[in-house]
């Protein structure tokens, strides 16, 4: 907390002490660090305050990163209807705005000026991470939360490539996902009490559809007093509350030594007394220690896998736990999976642009007949599409009682009443 007020007071000297808002844009990072110094030194003077070097690097990293020159991609940066931007070459760039990609007309003057950028967004994203001809593909996230994917030549035939997945700062609540189109208030109130209610749940589908957002509004329905342990690959998650623990997974370094995978991070964070865990993507032989700390008590766990439908997110899981190496039946990984995971949350990108939850299904082992059941609890029903490309449909609510309903009741967490048939 009193590093966050020192940034905003230095930010603060900065705009109404100095001449650092007329100068910014036409000095390089060198000038803007010694901006950013002198304004520290100021106001630890001031307020008596001490700052290890750690923590200077970090204000100075983070005013240098607000306004670092993005050449001409600066204006679709700051563009909010824009939510992401895919820069093939110097003179191609592709942007998707309200869901639909089309070609923008920003340029950059030539390959030594993208190349330039390139190494600029990386140093002050204070990742640690490089991208040169040894190793020419990076992920990485900006201070901001924007996700961002660099592929370079000799693995790029067409030119430097940079993908950046733009945070918004928008969409903050689930109120806001609803405004969108996201689903109902019924499903939204059912996945609220389901988050309070620890249920297992597995947030699917394709690339760019919303995953990643809906765990974070849902996610911060989390009970404050609850300590929760992120892992990622690139920093996406982003929970403000008191107590998280975040890890992100290490490439290795230029020796080739030094890798820290998810699984290595999520082995390791089942010994920090954590209340929930959150996988940032699951995509590996993490599965099976995923599933087999929910079997043996971590419950409220949550996890976005890649999958066209909630049936291909369930069947990428039992591949997943067979390429593990585990010493079981299939018969026996399927029955694991399904007793383990409660709900599996699918999101689409539709051709009207909109991001829909298009199922919310129960997951389920069916003791009796020894067969996985996979139901929906809402689905959204697709009537139409109009000639302007609009989407008509409604979510339907299927009434049958779910088998994880005593789950709630044990946390004594209510749903609106005549929800389920019961």
């Amino acid at each position: 907390m009193l590093l966050d007020n020192v940034k905003g007071l230095v930010r603060q000297y900065l705009i109404t002490e100095t001449d650092f808002v007329k100068a910014k844009d036409n000095i390089d990072d060198d000038q803007l660090r010694r901006y950013a110094l002198k304004a520290i030194d100021v106001i630890c003077q001031k307020a008596e305050i001490v700052l290890n070097e750690e923590e200077i690097g970090s204000i100075v990293r983070e005013i240098v990163s607000s306004v670092i020159s993005l050449g001409p991609v600066r204006d679709l940066m700051e563009d909010e209807s824009v939510s992401e931007i895919m820069i093939n070459g110097p003179t191609q760039i592709f942007i998707q705005r309200d869901g639909k990609i089309q070609l923008s007309d920003v340029k950059f003057e030539s390959s030594n000026e993208l190349s330039h950028m390139i190494q600029k967004i990386l140093a002050a994203s204070g990742s640690g991470r490089r991208v040169d001809e040894s190793s020419p593909y990076v992920d990485f996230s900006l201070l901001d939360g924007s996700r961002v994917n660099i592929v370079i030549p000799p693995v790029s035939l067409s030119g430097a490539i940079v993908t950046i997945r733009k945070f918004s700062s928008r969409i903050e609540t689930v109120d806001d996902l609803i405004k969108l189109g996201m689903f109902n208030e019924e499903m939204a109130e059912f996945l609220v009490a389901a988050i309070k209610a620890k249920l297992n749940i597995i947030f699917s589908g394709a690339t760019g559809t919303g995953k990643t957002t809906a765990l974070n509004v849902l996610g911060k329905h989390i009970p404050s007093e609850e300590r929760i342990v992120t892992i990622e690959d690139t920093a996406e998650l982003g929970f403000k509350k008191e107590h998280v623990v975040r890890l992100q997974a290490k490439a290795a370094n230029v020796e080739g030594k030094g890798t820290v995978s998810i699984r290595d991070l999520f082995v390791n964070s089942l010994r920090m007394r954590p209340d929930r865990i959150i996988i940032g993507e699951v995509r590996g032989s993490e599965a099976l220690d995923l599933i087999q700390s929910i079997s043996s008590g971590h419950s409220g766990s949550l996890a976005i896998v890649h999958g066209e439908s909630p049936t291909d997110c369930y069947n990428r899981l039992v591949t997943m736990l067979l390429m593990s190496g585990i010493q079981l039946s299939v018969d026996e990984i399927r029955r694991q999976i399904a007793c383990a995971i409660d709900l599996i949350v699918h999101v689409e990108l539709f051709i009207d642009g909109k991001r829909r939850v298009t199922h919310i299904a129960d997951l389920y082992y069916d003791g009796e007949n020894k067969d996985v059941i996979l139901e929906d609890v809402f689905y959204f029903d697709q009537k139409e599409i109009t000639e302007d490309g609009k989407v008509i449909g409604n979510w339907v609510l299927k009434k049958r009682k779910p088998s994880f309903l005593k789950k709630f009741e044990k946390r004594n967490i209510k749903l609106p009443s005549n929800l389920f048939e019961l």
